[in-house]
Formats: structure tokens, C-alpha cells, sequence
């Protein structure tokens, strides 16, 4: 499986700053880490939302 050095990320990089400008690259990333976020969180949230809902009874 090949694997990804500092020269594609590098690429990687200059492509998304093409695509996308650089007043839009800290919104986009910020954008994906959030979304990271909410997604660890919901799929956490099942059981931490069930012991919460006991607790509060």
C-alpha cells in the first residue's frame, strides 16, 4: 500500500490552494474539523446520550 510523503502533501496542498484561494482554506478546514467533531460526537452521543437522559430523571 503506498503511502503518502511530504512531497504529495505538498502537491496536495498547492492543488487546494488553487481550487479554493487562500481566504478559503482556514474556512474549509475549520469547516471539516467541526464536522470531525459532530461526527465523533454523534457516534459517541448514542450511549452518552442515554446515561445523560437516566441521570436527569
Amino acid at each position: 500500500m503506498p503511502t503518502i510523503g511530504p512531497m504529495e502533501l505538498v502537491v496536495i496542498l498547492v492543488i487546494l490552494l488553487l481550487l479554493f484561494g487562500a481566504k478559503k482554506l482556514p474556512e474549509l478546514a475549520r469547516s471539516i474539523g467541526t464536522s470531525a467533531k459532530e461526527l465523533k460526537g454523534a457516534m459517541r452521543g448514542d450511549s452518552d446520550s442515554k446515561e445523560k437522559g437516566e441521570e436527569k430523571k
